[in-house]
């Protein structure tokens, strides 16, 4: 009897040691960027080929056989490809930054899939196998799904090479782009993008920054907010609805902690969900591309309002990794107005002069 015993509590610890080494392991898992750069140029960890199907709708492309972007164009000429921040969220209106220009270029601006009009391919995952399910999110909707869109997009124009310009989180998956694909990016404008190139540290990260620029009467509610928009543990047990209201109520926040206040913006279409955590695992908790923006060999401008304190970390990274980068910071000729993270808008006239100086510049 009590060598029966000894056996089932030795099963047991052996059973609770696995469970242990398991858990720790998902954790482990969570903390690993699941994109290496490099892995889209070579097709790997990707749903489909590189080759787009052929496209049948003028208002959207058909980048995988079920995975279509919608876009909105503007102007005429040399296509411009506009990629948008958040992650997942497309602009509610054009850039007044960019009107000047389009009687020389033709500007798009595509929703990312999972965001907006474009197809969101997932809702809600049944199995609860963690690893699996990240697979699964990373292929469909993470960085490097979003990076080979980009490529499939120069092909379905019939580019050579494409202007590209991407704005916040825009901009870092813009940039990973033309470090994949070096030779296929004639000029790269990164428009206050974020700081994702080194590992976030403590109290110097956007999130830390908006927090201490919030009242304090919001801090308690900010804290609860961010506590349960990082639950990954838990994330798997959400549907692709609960994450846009989670998405949008931080948006909100770091559009007041930025300046910003977000009842007077426009209403942008709807956000996305997984495709935003999709991206977060797929760059992991200590994300590290300084080698790979080295790859850039597109000239560069990296253009930051006077007044986004918040997210210049991020764009002096850039600057100092981009070979031959070139910053700008933009201020308002008007001094009543915010020099912000929306510089496109915020300063207008401003931004358009530096955007044409560039493009002119051979």
């Amino acid at each position: 009897m009590k060598k029966t015993i000894k056996y089932i509590l030795i099963g047991v610890g052996i059973f609770a040691v696995v469970i242990a080494i398991a858990v720790g392991y998902m954790f482990w898992m969570m903390g690993q960027p699941v994109y290496t750069f490099g892995s889209v140029n070579t097709a790997e960890n990707l749903r489909n080929p590189l080759e787009p199907p052929k496209q049948s709708d003028s208002t959207s492309w058909r980048v995988e056989s079920d995975i279509t972007l919608h876009y909105d164009v503007y102007g005429s000429g040399k296509p411009v490809i506009i990629v948008h921040g958040g992650p997942g969220i497309p602009y509610a209106n054009t850039w007044k930054g960019l009107a000047p220009l389009e009687e020389q270029y033709e500007f798009y601006y595509y929703h990312q899939r999972g965001a907006g009009k474009s197809t969101r391919p997932i809702d809600s995952f049944e199995s609860k196998n963690y690893p699996k399910n990240v697979s699964e999110l990373d292929k469909t909707l993470g960085l490097g799904a979003q990076i080979a869109d980009i490529e499939r997009i120069r092909r379905i124009l019939g580019e050579d090479k494409l202007l590209l310009i991407g704005h916040s989180f825009g901009g870092f998956i813009a940039a990973l782009y033309a470090a994949e694909f070096p030779d296929k990016v004639e000029k790269l404008i990164l428009v206050a993008p974020a700081g994702m190139l080194i590992p976030p540290q403590k109290g110097n990260n956007i999130f830390d920054a908006v927090r201490a620029k919030l009242p304090e009467t919001d801090r308690t509610k900010y804290d609860a907010l961010m506590k349960e928009y990082f639950n990954f543990g838990n994330i798997f047990s959400k549907v692709d609805s609960d994450l846009v209201d989670l998405h949008t109520q931080v948006g909100r926040f770091i559009l007041k902690g930025m300046g910003y206040d977000y009842s007077k913006m426009g209403t942008p279409p709807t956000p996305g969900g997984w495709s935003v955590f999709a991206v977060y695992f797929s760059t992991g908790k200590s994300p590290d591309y300084r080698d790979a923006v080295r790859h850039i060999t597109a000239p560069t401008l990296i253009i930051h309002g006077d007044d986004d304190d918040i997210a210049l970390n991020g764009s002096q990274q850039y600057e100092e990794y981009i070979p031959n980068a070139k910053f700008v910071p933009i201020g308002c000729s008007d001094e009543s107005t915010i020099s912000g993270h929306f510089i496109y808008d915020d300063c207008p006239d401003e931004f358009a002069t530096t955007v044409i100086n560039f493009l002119a510049d051979e």
